[in-house]
Protein backbone atom coordinates (compact mmCIF):
# COMPACT_ATOMS: atom_id res chain seq x y z
CA UNK A 1 0.00 0.00 0.00
CA UNK A 2 1.30 3.65 -0.67
CA UNK A 3 1.85 6.01 1.57
CA UNK A 4 -1.12 7.59 2.52
CA UNK A 5 -0.43 9.98 5.10
CA UNK A 6 1.56 12.11 7.10
CA UNK A 7 0.27 12.55 10.59
CA UNK A 8 0.83 16.00 12.12
CA UNK A 9 3.40 14.89 14.97
CA UNK A 10 5.58 12.72 12.54
CA UNK A 11 9.32 12.56 13.01
CA UNK A 12 11.93 11.46 10.07
CA UNK A 13 14.46 8.72 11.30
CA UNK A 14 17.35 8.78 9.53
CA UNK A 15 19.52 5.13 9.67
CA UNK A 16 23.49 4.87 9.63
CA UNK A 17 24.27 7.52 7.38
CA UNK A 18 27.77 8.53 8.92
CA UNK A 19 30.84 8.22 6.91
CA UNK A 20 32.29 4.97 7.04
CA UNK A 21 28.53 3.69 6.11
CA UNK A 22 27.30 6.14 3.41
CA UNK A 23 29.85 6.31 1.50
CA UNK A 24 29.72 1.86 0.55
CA UNK A 25 28.36 0.87 -2.43
CA UNK A 26 24.33 0.46 -2.03
CA UNK A 27 21.80 -2.05 -4.52
CA UNK A 28 19.72 -1.53 -5.76
CA UNK A 29 19.93 1.93 -4.29
CA UNK A 30 23.01 4.07 -4.94
CA UNK A 31 24.05 5.32 -1.06
CA UNK A 32 24.84 8.61 -2.85
CA UNK A 33 20.85 8.62 -3.67
CA UNK A 34 19.94 7.46 0.00
CA UNK A 35 21.89 10.72 1.43
CA UNK A 36 20.37 12.93 -1.45
CA UNK A 37 16.96 11.79 -0.81
CA UNK A 38 17.51 11.76 3.08
CA UNK A 39 19.10 15.44 2.94
CA UNK A 40 15.58 16.28 0.87
CA UNK A 41 13.21 14.95 3.50
CA UNK A 42 15.36 16.52 6.77
CA UNK A 43 15.04 19.92 5.39
CA UNK A 44 11.37 19.55 4.30
CA UNK A 45 11.14 18.11 7.97
CA UNK A 46 13.48 20.89 9.23
CA UNK A 47 11.31 23.66 7.30
CA UNK A 48 7.81 22.02 9.20
CA UNK A 49 9.15 22.09 12.67
CA UNK A 50 9.07 18.77 12.29
CA UNK A 51 11.84 16.02 14.23
CA UNK A 52 14.57 15.06 12.53
CA UNK A 53 16.60 11.88 14.01
CA UNK A 54 19.99 10.84 13.00
CA UNK A 55 20.94 7.76 14.25
CA UNK A 56 24.64 6.94 14.31
CA UNK A 57 26.35 3.44 15.16
CA UNK A 58 29.81 3.07 16.85
CA UNK A 59 31.21 0.47 18.95
CA UNK A 60 33.97 0.66 21.27
CA UNK A 61 37.68 0.28 19.93
CA UNK A 62 38.41 -3.20 21.88
CA UNK A 63 35.01 -4.36 21.04
CA UNK A 64 34.00 -4.74 24.70
CA UNK A 65 30.32 -3.20 23.84
CA UNK A 66 29.81 -5.21 20.93
CA UNK A 67 26.16 -7.26 21.18
CA UNK A 68 26.91 -10.63 22.54
CA UNK A 69 25.76 -14.19 21.51
CA UNK A 70 26.67 -16.34 19.26
CA UNK A 71 25.45 -16.34 15.40
CA UNK A 72 27.53 -18.14 12.12
CA UNK A 73 28.23 -14.60 10.56
CA UNK A 74 30.32 -12.63 13.42
CA UNK A 75 31.33 -9.30 12.37
CA UNK A 76 35.16 -9.52 11.71
CA UNK A 77 37.60 -7.61 14.00
CA UNK A 78 38.63 -4.38 12.54
CA UNK A 79 39.87 -1.55 13.39
CA UNK A 80 37.96 1.17 12.48
CA UNK A 81 39.21 4.97 10.75
CA UNK A 82 38.62 8.10 12.66
CA UNK A 83 35.31 9.71 12.13
CA UNK A 84 33.93 6.87 10.56
CA UNK A 85 31.27 6.95 13.00
CA UNK A 86 30.28 10.66 12.31
CA UNK A 87 26.91 11.53 10.60
CA UNK A 88 27.63 12.72 7.17
CA UNK A 89 27.94 16.76 7.04
CA UNK A 90 25.58 16.75 4.51
CA UNK A 91 22.85 16.17 6.94
CA UNK A 92 25.17 17.09 10.58
CA UNK A 93 25.24 20.47 11.93
CA UNK A 94 21.26 21.71 12.58
CA UNK A 95 21.04 22.37 16.14
CA UNK A 96 17.38 21.20 16.31
CA UNK A 97 18.24 17.84 15.38
CA UNK A 98 18.44 14.75 17.66
CA UNK A 99 21.22 12.66 17.84
CA UNK A 100 21.09 9.47 19.00
CA UNK A 101 24.05 6.88 19.00
CA UNK A 102 23.23 2.82 19.43
CA UNK A 103 25.53 -0.02 19.31
CA UNK A 104 22.87 -2.85 18.15
CA UNK A 105 20.98 -2.87 14.89
CA UNK A 106 17.48 -1.59 15.60
CA UNK A 107 17.62 2.18 16.80
CA UNK A 108 15.59 1.17 20.07
CA UNK A 109 16.99 -1.07 21.78
CA UNK A 110 19.30 0.48 24.34
CA UNK A 111 18.93 3.88 23.47
CA UNK A 112 16.47 7.10 24.66
CA UNK A 113 14.42 7.23 20.90
CA UNK A 114 11.45 6.04 22.39
CA UNK A 115 11.80 8.86 25.03
CA UNK A 116 12.92 11.12 22.54
CA UNK A 117 9.67 10.84 20.15
CA UNK A 118 7.29 10.47 23.12
CA UNK A 119 8.36 13.89 24.47
CA UNK A 120 7.31 15.44 21.16
CA UNK A 121 4.30 13.55 20.91
CA UNK A 122 5.36 11.80 17.95
CA UNK A 123 2.76 9.15 16.26
CA UNK A 124 4.71 8.43 13.35
CA UNK A 125 8.07 8.03 12.13
CA UNK A 126 9.51 7.38 8.15
CA UNK A 127 12.14 6.17 8.27
CA UNK A 128 15.37 6.37 5.59
CA UNK A 129 19.03 5.09 5.72
CA UNK A 130 21.52 1.98 5.60
CA UNK A 131 20.92 -1.32 5.70
CA UNK A 132 17.79 -1.43 4.47
CA UNK A 133 17.66 -5.75 5.78
CA UNK A 134 19.62 -4.71 9.30
CA UNK A 135 19.40 -1.08 10.66
CA UNK A 136 16.50 -0.11 8.84
CA UNK A 137 14.20 -2.96 9.16
CA UNK A 138 15.03 -3.51 12.76
CA UNK A 139 13.82 -0.27 13.42
CA UNK A 140 10.96 -0.47 11.70
CA UNK A 141 9.94 -3.44 13.59
CA UNK A 142 10.96 -1.75 16.66
CA UNK A 143 8.77 1.66 16.17
CA UNK A 144 5.95 -1.22 14.89
CA UNK A 145 6.17 -2.90 18.11
CA UNK A 146 6.27 0.60 20.10
CA UNK A 147 2.57 1.61 18.39
CA UNK A 148 4.29 3.88 15.93
CA UNK A 149 2.80 4.44 12.29
CA UNK A 150 5.94 3.87 10.04
CA UNK A 151 6.20 5.03 6.45
CA UNK A 152 9.99 4.21 4.63
CA UNK A 153 11.09 5.76 1.86
CA UNK A 154 11.45 3.38 -0.21
CA UNK A 155 14.59 5.34 -2.45
CA UNK A 156 16.00 6.64 0.48
CA UNK A 157 17.07 3.53 2.09
CA UNK A 158 19.68 0.60 0.76
CA UNK A 159 21.39 -2.37 1.25
CA UNK A 160 24.73 -4.12 0.62
CA UNK A 161 22.71 -6.98 -0.96
CA UNK A 162 19.62 -6.06 -3.30
CA UNK A 163 17.81 -9.36 -2.78
CA UNK A 164 17.56 -8.20 0.70
CA UNK A 165 16.78 -5.24 -0.38
CA UNK A 166 14.00 -6.25 -2.02
CA UNK A 167 12.92 -8.76 0.79
CA UNK A 168 12.83 -6.25 3.26
CA UNK A 169 10.77 -4.22 0.64
CA UNK A 170 8.90 -6.46 -1.05
CA UNK A 171 7.83 -9.00 2.07
CA UNK A 172 8.72 -7.00 5.56
CA UNK A 173 7.69 -3.34 5.17
CA UNK A 174 4.18 -3.72 4.21
CA UNK A 175 3.58 -5.50 7.20
CA UNK A 176 4.72 -3.02 9.14
CA UNK A 177 4.15 0.17 7.57
CA UNK A 178 3.38 2.25 4.45
CA UNK A 179 6.40 2.74 1.51
CA UNK A 180 6.45 5.38 -0.83
CA UNK A 181 9.22 7.55 -2.70
CA UNK A 182 10.96 10.20 -1.08
CA UNK A 183 8.57 13.01 -3.44
CA UNK A 184 5.37 11.19 -2.20
CA UNK A 185 6.49 11.73 1.32
CA UNK A 186 7.20 15.07 0.22
CA UNK A 187 4.27 15.96 -1.39
CA UNK A 188 2.64 14.95 1.92
CA UNK A 189 4.66 17.03 4.22
CA UNK A 190 4.07 19.86 2.10
CA UNK A 191 0.67 19.92 3.20
CA UNK A 192 1.13 19.71 6.23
Amino acid sequence: MPVTTIDPKTALVVIDLQNGIAGLPGEPVPSTDVVKNSVALAEAFRARDLPVVLVRVTFAADGSDAVPGRNEQARPARAFPEGWDQVVADLAGHPGDVLVTKRNWSAFYGTDLDLQLRRRGVTQIVLTGIATSIGVESTARAAHEHGYNVTVATDAVTDSNAEAHRNSVERIFPRLSETGSTAEILALVREQ
